[in-house]
Protein backbone atom coordinates (compact mmCIF):
# COMPACT_ATOMS: atom_id res chain seq x y z
CA UNK A 1 0.00 0.00 0.00
CA UNK A 2 1.17 3.26 -0.61
CA UNK A 3 0.70 6.37 1.49
CA UNK A 4 0.29 10.05 -0.36
CA UNK A 5 1.52 12.71 1.93
CA UNK A 6 1.15 16.49 1.33
CA UNK A 7 4.13 18.14 2.89
CA UNK A 8 7.67 16.53 2.78
CA UNK A 9 8.80 18.03 6.37
CA UNK A 10 10.60 16.19 9.20
CA UNK A 11 6.84 14.80 10.54
CA UNK A 12 6.63 13.43 7.00
CA UNK A 13 9.73 11.83 7.21
CA UNK A 14 9.21 10.41 10.48
CA UNK A 15 6.16 8.83 9.13
CA UNK A 16 7.54 7.05 5.97
CA UNK A 17 10.34 6.09 8.66
CA UNK A 18 7.60 4.13 11.05
CA UNK A 19 6.10 3.00 8.33
CA UNK A 20 8.29 0.85 6.10
CA UNK A 21 8.23 -1.90 8.65
CA UNK A 22 4.47 -2.19 8.15
CA UNK A 23 5.25 -3.01 4.79
CA UNK A 24 4.07 0.42 3.89
CA UNK A 25 4.91 2.83 0.24
CA UNK A 26 5.44 6.50 0.39
CA UNK A 27 4.90 9.60 -1.91
CA UNK A 28 5.29 13.20 -1.08
CA UNK A 29 4.25 16.19 -2.56
CA UNK A 30 6.28 19.30 -1.62
CA UNK A 31 7.90 22.50 -3.10
CA UNK A 32 11.51 21.24 -2.69
CA UNK A 33 12.51 18.01 -3.71
CA UNK A 34 15.56 18.38 -1.35
CA UNK A 35 12.78 18.22 1.95
CA UNK A 36 13.47 15.83 5.04
CA UNK A 37 10.92 13.40 3.24
CA UNK A 38 12.23 13.63 0.02
CA UNK A 39 14.91 12.17 1.25
CA UNK A 40 13.68 8.90 2.20
CA UNK A 41 10.85 8.46 -0.37
CA UNK A 42 9.79 9.47 -4.30
CA UNK A 43 8.38 12.98 -3.97
CA UNK A 44 6.39 15.17 -6.41
CA UNK A 45 7.72 19.03 -6.55
CA UNK A 46 5.32 21.66 -6.82
CA UNK A 47 2.77 23.77 -4.88
CA UNK A 48 0.81 21.84 -2.07
CA UNK A 49 -2.82 23.30 -3.34
CA UNK A 50 -1.45 22.58 -7.77
CA UNK A 51 -4.80 20.50 -8.47
CA UNK A 52 -2.65 18.27 -11.11
CA UNK A 53 0.27 17.33 -8.60
CA UNK A 54 -2.42 16.47 -5.95
CA UNK A 55 -4.54 14.48 -8.56
CA UNK A 56 -1.48 12.38 -9.20
CA UNK A 57 -0.74 12.08 -5.76
CA UNK A 58 -3.95 11.06 -5.31
CA UNK A 59 -4.28 8.30 -8.43
CA UNK A 60 -0.76 6.60 -6.87
CA UNK A 61 -1.71 6.53 -3.45
CA UNK A 62 -4.20 4.17 -1.09
CA UNK A 63 -5.02 7.22 1.48
CA UNK A 64 -3.51 10.81 1.39
CA UNK A 65 -2.64 12.46 4.69
CA UNK A 66 -0.95 15.81 5.28
CA UNK A 67 2.37 16.45 7.62
CA UNK A 68 1.04 19.89 8.70
CA UNK A 69 -2.58 21.35 8.82
CA UNK A 70 -1.77 24.50 6.73
CA UNK A 71 -2.87 23.39 3.91
CA UNK A 72 -5.57 24.10 1.38
CA UNK A 73 -8.52 22.30 2.67
CA UNK A 74 -10.84 23.05 -0.83
CA UNK A 75 -7.86 21.93 -3.01
CA UNK A 76 -7.47 17.89 -0.66
CA UNK A 77 -11.47 18.41 -1.12
CA UNK A 78 -11.37 17.59 -4.86
CA UNK A 79 -9.55 14.69 -4.31
CA UNK A 80 -12.72 12.42 -3.70
CA UNK A 81 -14.68 11.07 -1.24
CA UNK A 82 -14.49 10.88 2.50
CA UNK A 83 -11.90 8.45 3.27
CA UNK A 84 -9.76 9.59 0.37
CA UNK A 85 -8.00 11.81 2.92
CA UNK A 86 -7.32 11.53 6.69
CA UNK A 87 -7.68 13.38 9.15
CA UNK A 88 -10.89 14.52 8.08
CA UNK A 89 -10.92 17.97 6.25
CA UNK A 90 -13.34 19.84 8.55
CA UNK A 91 -10.91 18.88 11.36
CA UNK A 92 -8.09 20.51 9.51
CA UNK A 93 -10.48 23.86 8.27
CA UNK A 94 -11.18 24.53 12.29
CA UNK A 95 -7.61 24.02 12.79
CA UNK A 96 -6.64 26.64 10.48
CA UNK A 97 -8.87 29.15 12.35
CA UNK A 98 -8.07 30.38 15.19
CA UNK A 99 -11.49 31.45 16.08
CA UNK A 100 -12.65 28.33 15.05
CA UNK A 101 -11.24 26.71 17.47
CA UNK A 102 -12.36 28.41 20.52
CA UNK A 103 -15.75 28.19 18.96
CA UNK A 104 -15.30 24.31 18.88
CA UNK A 105 -13.99 24.42 22.54
CA UNK A 106 -17.05 26.19 24.13
CA UNK A 107 -19.40 23.86 21.93
CA UNK A 108 -17.53 20.87 23.62
CA UNK A 109 -17.59 22.14 26.89
CA UNK A 110 -13.37 22.35 27.13
CA UNK A 111 -12.44 25.33 29.16
CA UNK A 112 -10.49 28.10 26.90
CA UNK A 113 -9.47 31.67 27.17
CA UNK A 114 -11.79 34.40 27.06
CA UNK A 115 -11.19 35.89 23.46
CA UNK A 116 -13.15 38.23 20.74
CA UNK A 117 -12.42 38.38 16.83
CA UNK A 118 -10.76 41.74 15.83
CA UNK A 119 -11.47 42.83 12.39
CA UNK A 120 -10.90 46.93 12.85
CA UNK A 121 -8.88 49.18 15.15
CA UNK A 122 -11.45 49.94 16.81
CA UNK A 123 -12.74 45.81 17.34
CA UNK A 124 -9.40 45.83 18.97
CA UNK A 125 -10.13 48.44 21.22
CA UNK A 126 -13.50 47.35 22.10
CA UNK A 127 -11.87 43.89 22.88
CA UNK A 128 -9.18 45.60 25.54
CA UNK A 129 -11.64 47.10 26.93
CA UNK A 130 -14.02 43.87 27.17
CA UNK A 131 -11.31 41.06 28.23
CA UNK A 132 -8.30 43.25 29.53
CA UNK A 133 -4.71 43.58 30.07
CA UNK A 134 -2.47 41.67 29.38
CA UNK A 135 -3.39 40.12 26.11
CA UNK A 136 -2.47 38.44 23.13
CA UNK A 137 -3.32 39.81 19.47
CA UNK A 138 -2.93 36.82 16.99
CA UNK A 139 -3.55 36.28 13.54
CA UNK A 140 -6.63 33.85 12.56
CA UNK A 141 -4.51 32.09 10.15
CA UNK A 142 -1.04 30.99 9.40
CA UNK A 143 0.16 31.10 13.16
CA UNK A 144 2.97 28.87 14.01
CA UNK A 145 5.79 28.63 16.63
CA UNK A 146 5.01 32.19 17.94
CA UNK A 147 4.81 33.74 14.37
CA UNK A 148 1.59 35.59 14.19
CA UNK A 149 1.42 36.93 17.59
CA UNK A 150 1.82 40.25 19.43
CA UNK A 151 1.53 40.50 23.22
CA UNK A 152 -0.13 43.85 24.99
CA UNK A 153 0.42 44.25 28.07
CA UNK A 154 -0.82 48.37 28.01
CA UNK A 155 -2.73 50.79 26.02
CA UNK A 156 -0.25 51.88 24.43
CA UNK A 157 1.09 48.66 22.70
CA UNK A 158 -1.98 48.92 20.70
CA UNK A 159 -0.78 51.24 17.94
CA UNK A 160 1.99 48.99 17.17
CA UNK A 161 0.01 45.93 17.80
CA UNK A 162 -2.22 46.73 14.87
CA UNK A 163 0.32 47.98 12.46
CA UNK A 164 2.57 44.75 12.66
CA UNK A 165 -0.58 42.61 12.46
CA UNK A 166 -3.90 45.00 11.17
CA UNK A 167 -4.28 43.17 7.58
CA UNK A 168 -5.48 39.64 8.29
CA UNK A 169 -8.50 38.86 10.38
CA UNK A 170 -7.39 39.02 13.91
CA UNK A 171 -8.40 37.13 17.25
CA UNK A 172 -7.70 38.87 20.62
CA UNK A 173 -7.33 36.75 23.77
CA UNK A 174 -6.36 36.84 27.74
CA UNK A 175 -3.07 37.01 28.93
CA UNK A 176 -2.44 33.09 30.91
CA UNK A 177 -0.28 33.27 33.74
CA UNK A 178 0.09 29.45 33.40
CA UNK A 179 2.15 27.75 35.80
CA UNK A 180 3.12 24.99 32.91
CA UNK A 181 2.26 23.72 29.58
CA UNK A 182 0.65 20.30 28.34
CA UNK A 183 -0.41 18.41 25.15
CA UNK A 184 -2.14 15.24 25.14
CA UNK A 185 -1.82 13.40 21.82
CA UNK A 186 -4.34 10.25 20.25
CA UNK A 187 -5.22 8.68 17.64
CA UNK A 188 -8.39 6.95 16.62
CA UNK A 189 -8.87 5.04 13.91
CA UNK A 190 -11.55 4.50 10.62
CA UNK A 191 -12.79 1.57 12.91
CA UNK A 192 -13.64 3.97 15.60
CA UNK A 193 -10.51 2.49 18.41
CA UNK A 194 -9.14 5.06 20.30
CA UNK A 195 -6.00 5.47 22.40
CA UNK A 196 -4.03 8.21 23.87
CA UNK A 197 -0.58 8.83 25.17
CA UNK A 198 0.51 10.08 28.50
CA UNK A 199 0.44 13.30 28.92
CA UNK A 200 3.70 15.52 27.92
CA UNK A 201 4.85 18.86 29.41
CA UNK A 202 6.03 21.44 27.03
CA UNK A 203 8.57 23.99 27.75
CA UNK A 204 8.68 26.60 25.18
CA UNK A 205 11.02 29.80 24.74
CA UNK A 206 10.72 32.52 21.64
CA UNK A 207 6.92 30.46 20.47
CA UNK A 208 9.19 27.28 19.90
CA UNK A 209 8.99 24.26 21.32
CA UNK A 210 12.24 23.80 23.23
CA UNK A 211 11.74 20.61 25.78
CA UNK A 212 8.91 17.65 25.89
CA UNK A 213 8.89 15.54 29.44
CA UNK A 214 6.56 12.38 29.67
CA UNK A 215 4.35 10.79 31.42
CA UNK A 216 4.05 14.34 32.60
CA UNK A 217 1.39 15.82 34.95
CA UNK A 218 -1.02 14.14 37.74
CA UNK A 219 -3.55 11.28 36.92
CA UNK A 220 -6.34 13.41 37.57
CA UNK A 221 -4.77 16.09 34.51
CA UNK A 222 -4.51 13.37 32.46
CA UNK A 223 -8.23 11.75 32.87
CA UNK A 224 -9.65 15.22 32.07
CA UNK A 225 -7.22 15.71 29.35
CA UNK A 226 -8.37 12.09 27.70
CA UNK A 227 -12.37 12.91 27.97
CA UNK A 228 -11.59 16.57 26.33
CA UNK A 229 -9.50 14.54 23.65
CA UNK A 230 -12.31 11.52 23.21
CA UNK A 231 -14.71 14.60 22.65
CA UNK A 232 -12.40 16.27 19.70
CA UNK A 233 -12.57 12.73 18.15
CA UNK A 234 -15.65 12.08 18.71
CA UNK A 235 -17.23 15.21 17.28
CA UNK A 236 -15.04 15.06 13.92
CA UNK A 237 -15.38 10.88 13.70
CA UNK A 238 -11.78 11.88 13.63
CA UNK A 239 -9.31 9.36 12.10
CA UNK A 240 -5.62 9.88 12.36
CA UNK A 241 -3.28 11.38 15.34
CA UNK A 242 -4.63 14.60 17.20
CA UNK A 243 -3.35 16.96 19.28
CA UNK A 244 -4.92 19.14 22.24
CA UNK A 245 -2.41 21.81 24.05
CA UNK A 246 -3.09 22.77 27.08
CA UNK A 247 -2.18 25.50 29.73
CA UNK A 248 -2.02 24.41 33.16
CA UNK A 249 -3.35 27.05 35.98
CA UNK A 250 -3.67 26.73 39.33
CA UNK A 251 -4.29 22.72 38.57
CA UNK A 252 -6.99 23.48 35.50
CA UNK A 253 -7.18 22.54 32.43
CA UNK A 254 -6.75 25.64 29.97
CA UNK A 255 -7.42 24.77 25.93
CA UNK A 256 -5.19 26.47 23.54
CA UNK A 257 -5.26 25.07 20.37
CA UNK A 258 -5.52 21.82 18.31
CA UNK A 259 -3.00 20.20 16.10
CA UNK A 260 -4.73 17.30 13.45
CA UNK A 261 -1.38 15.56 12.70
CA UNK A 262 1.19 13.88 14.31
CA UNK A 263 3.04 16.53 16.76
CA UNK A 264 6.46 17.60 17.74
CA UNK A 265 5.63 16.75 21.19
CA UNK A 266 5.45 13.58 20.37
CA UNK A 267 8.88 12.91 19.17
CA UNK A 268 9.27 11.12 22.05
CA UNK A 269 7.44 8.45 21.43
CA UNK A 270 10.06 7.12 18.68
CA UNK A 271 11.78 5.55 21.84
CA UNK A 272 9.96 6.13 24.70
CA UNK A 273 6.35 4.67 23.79
CA UNK A 274 5.90 0.99 22.70
CA UNK A 275 4.32 2.08 19.39
CA UNK A 276 5.18 6.31 18.13
CA UNK A 277 2.55 8.14 17.43
CA UNK A 278 3.84 7.48 13.69
CA UNK A 279 3.09 4.48 13.56
CA UNK A 280 -0.29 5.30 15.15
CA UNK A 281 -0.96 7.65 12.81
CA UNK A 282 -0.60 4.96 10.20
CA UNK A 283 -2.65 2.40 11.43
CA UNK A 284 -5.13 4.66 12.39
CA UNK A 285 -5.94 5.61 8.61
CA UNK A 286 -5.30 2.50 7.25
CA UNK A 287 -8.01 1.06 9.76
CA UNK A 288 -5.58 -0.87 11.21
CA UNK A 289 -4.99 -2.10 15.25
CA UNK A 290 -3.50 0.55 16.93
CA UNK A 291 -0.55 -0.23 19.03
CA UNK A 292 -0.21 0.46 22.72
CA UNK A 293 0.63 3.19 24.15
CA UNK A 294 2.58 2.25 27.07
CA UNK A 295 5.55 4.50 27.63
CA UNK A 296 8.92 2.64 28.35
CA UNK A 297 10.07 4.98 31.15
CA UNK A 298 10.27 8.37 31.73
CA UNK A 299 11.41 9.86 28.45
CA UNK A 300 12.58 13.88 27.51
CA UNK A 301 13.01 15.04 23.97
CA UNK A 302 14.71 18.13 23.36
CA UNK A 303 14.74 20.18 19.86
CA UNK A 304 18.07 20.80 18.01
CA UNK A 305 17.30 24.91 16.53
CA UNK A 306 18.85 27.12 14.60
CA UNK A 307 22.33 25.02 14.32
CA UNK A 308 22.90 21.64 14.86
CA UNK A 309 25.48 20.91 17.99
CA UNK A 310 28.42 18.48 17.16
CA UNK A 311 26.82 14.88 17.54
CA UNK A 312 30.10 12.82 18.64
CA UNK A 313 29.74 14.80 22.00
CA UNK A 314 25.78 13.90 22.30
CA UNK A 315 26.29 9.78 20.53
CA UNK A 316 29.01 9.48 23.48
CA UNK A 317 26.19 9.58 26.34
CA UNK A 318 24.55 6.51 26.66
CA UNK A 319 21.18 5.99 25.99
CA UNK A 320 20.84 9.55 24.04
CA UNK A 321 18.71 8.89 20.57
CA UNK A 322 19.83 11.36 17.66
CA UNK A 323 17.42 12.74 14.89
CA UNK A 324 19.31 14.64 12.17
CA UNK A 325 16.43 16.07 9.87
CA UNK A 326 18.79 16.59 7.32
CA UNK A 327 17.93 20.60 6.89
CA UNK A 328 19.95 23.40 6.01
CA UNK A 329 20.77 25.36 9.09
CA UNK A 330 18.90 28.70 9.55
CA UNK A 331 18.02 30.65 12.76
CA UNK A 332 15.21 29.33 14.77
CA UNK A 333 14.44 26.31 12.81
CA UNK A 334 13.91 22.84 13.98
CA UNK A 335 16.90 21.13 12.37
CA UNK A 336 16.84 17.73 14.49
CA UNK A 337 15.95 16.70 17.92
CA UNK A 338 17.48 14.26 20.24
CA UNK A 339 15.84 11.97 23.39
CA UNK A 340 16.44 9.74 26.25
CA UNK A 341 14.59 7.14 28.53
CA UNK A 342 14.83 6.47 31.93
CA UNK A 343 13.61 4.47 34.19
CA UNK A 344 12.80 7.25 36.87
CA UNK A 345 11.31 11.00 36.48
CA UNK A 346 13.92 12.91 38.59
CA UNK A 347 16.75 10.43 36.78
CA UNK A 348 15.06 12.10 32.95
CA UNK A 349 15.04 15.29 34.81
CA UNK A 350 18.40 15.14 35.62
CA UNK A 351 19.79 13.82 32.59
CA UNK A 352 17.50 16.49 30.75
CA UNK A 353 18.77 19.59 32.18
CA UNK A 354 22.38 18.52 31.75
CA UNK A 355 21.83 17.77 28.13
CA UNK A 356 19.60 21.27 27.84
CA UNK A 357 22.31 23.05 28.92
CA UNK A 358 24.53 22.08 26.69
CA UNK A 359 22.65 22.59 23.32
CA UNK A 360 20.03 25.64 23.98
CA UNK A 361 21.43 27.21 27.30
CA UNK A 362 19.17 30.17 27.29
CA UNK A 363 16.29 27.66 27.94
CA UNK A 364 16.02 26.64 31.75
CA UNK A 365 13.73 24.13 32.54
CA UNK A 366 10.94 25.00 35.31
CA UNK A 367 7.53 23.64 35.63
CA UNK A 368 6.04 20.10 36.46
Amino acid sequence: MTIGIVGAGQLGRMMALAGYPLGLDFLFLDRAGNSPGGQVAPILCGELDDPRLLATLARRSDVVTVDWENVSVAALRRLGPPGTVAPPLRALAVAQDRLAEKRLFARLGIPSTRHAAVDSRRALERAVRTIGLPGVLKTRRFGYDGKGQYVLRSADDLGSAWTQLGGAPLLYEEHVPFDFEVSIIGARSSRGEIVSYPLNANLHRGGILRLTRAPAGSPRLQRTARVFLEKVLGHFRYVGVLTIEFFVRRGQLIANEIAPRVHNSGHWTLEGAETSQFENHLRAILGLPLGSTRPRGHAAMINLIGRMPPRERFLAEPGVHWHDYGKEARPERKLGHCTIVEASAAARDRRARRLLLAIDPQTRIMGR
